[in-house]
């Protein structure tokens, strides 16, 4: 990809829904709950800070589904079926074995020292489950990949590119996760972690985010200019969520794939552009993700037994988990055993990459 092509505004929705991820995961430490799904919580618990986390669990992991689809849109428009394959095993297989082997161990160790449990090594693939999913919807849907990527001026694409330049052509899209958690009713919805409604979720959502990076500048255009609906719709679903506590599965598809929309109009119209600071970011993304929860894991044994107030405690721990991801992102990025082992390039050959989306 070309400097003109790059779509840093790509870059920077992947930067932001990481950095999303990792407060996401602090805050359930916050939560009377967070024990019961593997979490270290804190007695001082903080019930209101779940507001606005609960206005992101709809959307922040299938936000990082199509984008990840869009990922591959780009990376295999210089590879044929073998070189993608290979590509991904190194940046995606590579790093999920190393995790469910390695790092998930390590926190799990955490928590049940924590917890005064007998210690054990419990290989998992923990929060890497994403990884494991987005491998296997590679491999599954590459054949179609090719033949769309192949065919972009037949009937398929351009038909693609003229549904999706009009808000309208979200409708079909809408439908189709509809569909899905109406056959599969999940309970939680925002439960996707190793579920078949996450597996089946990301798999639309994966899809399509080739599709609308396929659809080109016409689809872009269209979510620019309707950024605001989007966002207004998904505020007004989100109001009516928190005051009724449970609504229709239908409903919480449609205010999802409305904040989705919201940002894809949002990071076009003002986060199309190169900077310094999203360069760093989007290589270290990849590996904070991989290592947030060790850290976290460990801020939390360190702060949450402090006799100080539960706001104090979580910009501690937020703070000590940030730090210290990139601590080790700048110690991974300098080794490059560690850089195979964590999905990044070779340094030299990282030098003049486009960042690669997961």
């Amino acid at each position: 990809m070309t400097l003109a092509e790059r779509r840093y505004d790509i870059d920077w929705i992947r930067v932001i829904a990481i950095g999303l991820l990792l407060l996401y995961h602090v805050a359930i430490g916050f939560q009377s709950w967070g024990m019961m799904i593997g979490f270290i919580t804190t007695e001082k618990t903080w019930e209101s800070l779940w507001i606005p986390m609960a206005m992101l669990n709809v959307w922040r992991i299938p936000l990082l589904f199509f984008v990840s689809g869009m990922g591959v849109y780009f990376s295999l428009r210089n590879r044929n079926w073998s070189e993608l394959m290979a590509e991904r095993g190194k940046r995606i297989l590579i790093p999920f074995i190393v995790g469910t082997f390695l790092i998930v161990p390590l926190h799990m160790y955490v928590w049940q020292y924590y917890y005064h449990m007998e210690s054990s090594y419990s290989p998992s693939p923990g929060h890497l489950w994403f990884l494991g999913n987005i491998f296997v919807y590679v491999f599954i849907l590459s054949p179609v990949f090719f033949y769309l990527q192949l065919n972009q001026d037949g009937k398929v694409v351009q038909g693609m590119r003229k549904l999706f330049s009009t808000p309208l052509g979200l409708f079909p899209i809408i439908a189709v996760f509809i569909a899905e958690v109406i056959l599969v009713d999940p309970r939680p919805y925002e439960l996707y972690a190793m579920t078949w409604h996450g597996f089946f979720l990301g798999f639309g959502a994966f899809f399509f985010g080739f599709c609308f990076a396929l659809s080109g500048s016409s689809f872009w255009q269209m979510m620019g200019k309707w950024k605001i609906l989007f966002l207004t719709i998904a505020t007004l679903l989100f109001i009516i969520r928190i005051r009724q506590f449970t609504v229709p599965g239908y409903l919480l598809v449609l205010e999802s794939d409305c904040w989705i929309f919201s940002v894809f109009g949002f990071a076009y119209s003002y986060l199309n552009h190169p900077s310094k600071t999203l360069s760093y970011l989007s290589q270290a993304a990849y590996p904070v993700y991989i290592v947030h929860m060790a850290v976290l894991y460990t801020g939390s044994l360190l702060i949450f037994p402090l006799n100080i107030p539960a706001p104090v405690q979580f910009i501690l721990v937020l703070l000590f988990t940030f730090v210290g991801c990139f601590v080790l992102y700048e110690l991974i990025r300098r080794i490059d055993i560690l850089r195979f082992l964590f999905g990044m390039s070779k340094r030299e050959a990282s030098k003049n990459a486009v960042s690669q989306i997961v």
